[in-house]
């Protein structure tokens, strides 16, 4: 499953959670678990992003200047 797509996902489980019906331990519990998942597929998003970042090539701003001795 695409990892924006669980973040859709859990944003809506958490929205609805409070209301689902379940017992307040029982809450408690799969708030601090949703949001454990959450910071984990947010973490992983964070460090593909970065490595692809770093990938890309960089061009100097004024590179073409440097031909003027």
């Amino acid at each position: 499953m695409n990892k924006a797509r669980v973040i859709l996902i859990l944003g809506i489980w958490t929205a609805l959670l409070p209301y689902l019906g379940f017992p307040y331990s029982w809450k408690n519990f799969l708030m601090i678990f949703t949001g454990i998942i959450l910071l984990y597929v947010s973490y992983t998003l964070y460090k593909e992003s970065k490595e692809k970042a770093d990938g890309e090539n960089k061009f100097d701003n004024f590179s073409e200047n440097s031909d003027f001795n």
